[in-house]
């Protein structure tokens, strides 16, 4: 989650100003804040999350240490699969995320019938790994959410148009549930080699191979 910092400062001649910072991650803005405090010029000095609340510094402290023990720093992968001959769709998902300081990764995939096309495939995907971060109870923060599926991420970032009335309603159930959350995702469009952890669990779903696997990992993300 990314904060900004207010300052009400004074100088010694006291002549005030407002000070507003641009957005920080937190621990930037609990480090120059008390910067701030250490001048002995400031009047007063609070934080703002991204849906308006306001914080005091011991309670951006107080939220910083939960965070840390909390799931956060989060990074999904996701990849969708269509065959044609049995109308069987495949879904594959990836999610990396800290904990307690520590770096773990779920790794999952479905099988099902009732999709149509390979986008609606990928939609569902993307649908099914934040379903799996409302499980975790992963809410009110940043998380970055990337697929080699440039269809599907360009009409998310409101790039592309998107005519068909299906799609769009997979774009509705989409936002709908980031909204919910209070998550604010960031769209990387990557290149298939890179996805291909998502990639394989999607082929091994449509061969009904089942993977729902979590473990702890070396903190070496790309």
């Amino acid at each position: 989650m990314k904060v900004t910092l207010h300052v009400n400062y004074q100088t010694p001649n006291h002549v005030e100003t407002l000070f507003q910072s641009q957005q920080l991650s937190i621990s930037e803005a609990i480090i120059i804040a008390e910067d701030f405090i250490k001048t002995g010029r400031v009047k007063a000095l609070h934080f703002e999350d991204p849906y308006d609340t306001t914080l005091t510094l011991k309670e951006i402290k107080q939220y910083l240490e939960k965070f840390k023990q909390d799931p956060h720093d989060v990074t999904l992968y996701f990849d969708g699969g269509f065959d044609h001959t049995n109308g069987m769709s495949g879904l594959g998902i990836v999610i990396y995320y800290y904990e307690n300081n520590k770096c773990f990764r779920l790794r999952k995939n479905a099988r099902v019938r009732e999709l149509t096309s390979n986008n609606e495939a990928e939609y569902a995907a993307l649908e099914l790994a934040i379903r799996e971060l409302e499980s975790m109870s992963i809410h009110h923060q940043d998380i970055t959410i990337r697929g080699d599926a440039k269809v599907v991420i360009n009409q998310l970032l409101g790039e592309w148009p998107c005519l068909d009335p299906v799609l769009n309603q997979w774009i509705d159930r989409i936002e709908a549930r980031l909204e919910q959350c209070h998550l604010k995702p960031s769209y990387d469009v990557i290149g298939r080699k890179l996805n291909q952890e998502a990639d394989r669990l999607a082929s091994q779903a449509l061969n009904k191979t089942y993977i729902e696997s979590m473990a702890e990992i070396e903190n070496n993300r790309s």
